[in-house]
């Protein structure tokens, strides 16, 4: 019960700007029942009180009148109707709009730990294809609804008033219908789930394909690619044209019981005219009523299918409406700035949701404005390092703690936290917009000689300049349009206009070459005092100048200390060092 009134909250919450529009449609359909429902009346009062009658022989000599009456009746009829569809696609459209908006500012919000376990195609199909099936079940078959009951209460009404040994005729055949389109909805419920959820592991083979065609094209991949996404797409054929065989043979036996029904009304009805029992205009009548019933009725499969369809495609929106949204802090920062910028982690282990520990009691402090090194092989831990430290990832409790300025991360808004670390990850995220926009999306508004200095300091200024447009260059989708050094380069001249108090490097200079490290990390020397640096890398020439620099081997800090400290050490660090580091790039980094 609790679930279901949590439901229909949502669900509200989602008609705002819809409700009136849905509303009006609601009457505006009454309107058009009814007065279809008074042309069946008219014809059974021409047909057995004016044709041939002396008390109306004015209307029997000026049949016109009449005729323009259906007119008039149709011509509201359609003017309602018209009002009817123009004010539910309103309806529909504010109601998918809402739902869209909602579930998009949703998705921003859920930790990194929930795009872990889900897959990007399946979230893409859940907020368009899903809410498209809900939009449309609330524009079209919803609207039905309430127009078959009011359809049914109405022409059953004057079915009755006319003959009732007929009318219960009628009614027995309602259950049939009923009962039928109940156990045909449960039947294709089942066969939908797996059907949309097919469709989302298809959207994901052509979203992640599209995404990593370089990685395709570069190892030959294509046939099987290729294959990979013809046993996807004949999966889905499959249970697609299972669920349409499903369907035809409810429409065939539905159509054998509604022509039964119309068949069984016309015969008892010519009959009960023979025997007087009902006049020509009251049969000629209730046959209509009973053909205007029959098609509601018999379309209720249809929405039951409907129905059932929305149902799973509203408990796929659902799952992301009730992901559980990222811990935002105690708004510690509402009128305050942070005393200090120390980072201080103590004591933290972690481990993701695949159960593999990560980190297991890392204690290190990283004080204003110096610059930290970490250094590790794929696996140890660094990278996740930075992703705690920004929330990315949230540790959880009695796992250590994590502090900026002595306050507890957790206790810092989320927003204010992210706004004081910039950080620039190995694989950075470009958008398909220009190169101009993508520096300044940190900082919107900048002025373009702010960008040109963020992007000489990142050294890709010169790069950009031998571009035909500039910085007006357009990035191709994922950065395309740049080599792996560029990308890097550009997200770093992004990072530094965001200013922030704290600059962390996660293998960002990994695409590039020694020479422009040590360019970048030059320029970098102004940043020195104002801001806080982390350097994390696998290169040892990146974290030599760091005041401080640590060693991560399988999760654990192996050693730590300054670049002296460490050589002179003789462990992890001075292996890696000199399997790195070739004479001549000695001779250069020392000078």
């Amino acid at each position: 019960m609790k679930e279901k009134q949590k439901k229909s909250k949502w669900m509200g919450h989602f008609f705002q700007n819809a409700k009136k529009y849905f509303i009006i449609a609601v009457l505006a359909s009454f309107l058009s029942t009814g007065l279809n429902a008074l042309t069946p009346q008219v014809f059974r009062f021409t047909i057995d009180s004016v044709l041939g009658s002396q008390e109306y022989s004015y209307l029997s000599n000026h049949l016109w009148l009449i005729a323009g009456l259906l007119v008039f009746l149709a011509l509201l009829s359609g003017i309602s109707l018209f009002v009817c569809r123009a004010n539910a696609s309103k309806a529909g459209e504010n109601f998918a709009k809402n739902m869209r908006d909602s579930l998009f500012s949703h998705v921003q919000k859920l930790p990194m730990e929930w795009h872990d376990k889900n897959q990007t195609g399946d979230i893409i199909q859940r907020c368009t294809s899903d809410v498209e099936v809900i939009r449309n079940f609330v524009v079209t078959q919803l609207l039905e609804v309430f127009r078959t009951a009011f359809l049914v209460i109405s022409s059953f009404g004057m079915m009755w008033a006319m003959n009732r040994k007929l009318s219960l005729v009628v009614l027995l055949f309602v259950p049939i219908v009923i009962i039928y389109s109940t156990i045909f909805y449960r039947l294709i419920a089942k066969r939908f789930t797996v059907a949309d959820e097919a469709e989302g592991e298809l959207s994901t083979v052509v979203q992640e394909n599209a995404t990593g065609v370089r990685v395709v094209r570069a190892f030959g991949r294509e046939q099987f690619e290729m294959e990979r996404f013809q046993d996807k797409n004949e999966k889905f054929a499959k249970l697609w044209i299972r669920l349409g065989s499903l369907s035809g043979l409810y429409w065939g036996v539905g159509d054998f019981i509604t022509g039964l029904q119309v068949i069984t009304i016309i015969v008892l009805g010519t009959v009960e005219a023979v025997k007087g029992s009902i006049s020509v205009g009251e049969f000629i009548a209730f046959a209509s009523y009973n053909t205007a019933l029959v098609w509601p009725i018999r379309g209720l499969g249809r929405i039951l299918s409907d129905m059932s369809k929305a149902g799973v495609s509203f408990e796929r929106v659902n799952y992301i409406i009730h992901g559980k949204e990222e811990g935002y802090g105690q708004e510690y920062l509402d009128k305050k700035e942070l005393p200090h910028y120390d980072i201080v982690f103590s004591n933290v282990s972690f481990q993701y949701s695949s159960g593999k520990q990560v980190l297991s009691n890392i204690d290190f402090t990283i004080p204003q404005g110096t610059t930290f090194g970490i250094l590790g092989g794929t696996g140890s831990g660094k990278s996740t390092i930075a992703q705690l430290l920004n929330r990315l990832y949230q540790l959880p409790e009695n796992n250590g703690s994590i502090t900026l300025g002595g306050i507890p991360i957790d206790d810092i808004p989320l927003e204010a936290l992210r706004r004081k670390i910039g950080i620039v990850l190995q694989e950075p995220f470009l958008y398909s917009r220009t190169i101009k926009e993508n520096i300044e999306a940190a900082s919107p508004g900048t002025s373009m000689e702010d960008i040109r200095q963020a992007a000489k300091i990142a050294c890709v200024d010169e790069s950009i300049s031998h571009f035909k447009d500039g910085y007006e260059t357009m990035v191709g989708e994922r950065g395309t349009t740049l080599s792996g050094g560029q990308k890097q380069r550009v997200a770093i001249a992004r990072m530094l206009l965001q200013k922030a108090p704290i600059l962390i490097f996660d293998d960002s200079l990994s695409a590039v070459d020694s020479q422009t490290d040590s360019l970048i990390r030059k320029a970098l020397k102004q940043y020195e005092k104002e801001a806080t640096i982390l350097f994390i890398s696998h290169r040892v020439a990146t974290l030599m100048g760091a005041d401080q620099i640590i060693v991560l081997n399988q999760g654990h800090i192996a050693e730590r200390g300054t670049h002296e400290e460490l050589m002179a050490a003789s462990g992890i660090y001075r292996q890696v060092y000199d399997i790195q580091m070739s004479q001549d790039d000695r001779k250069k980094v020392e000078t």
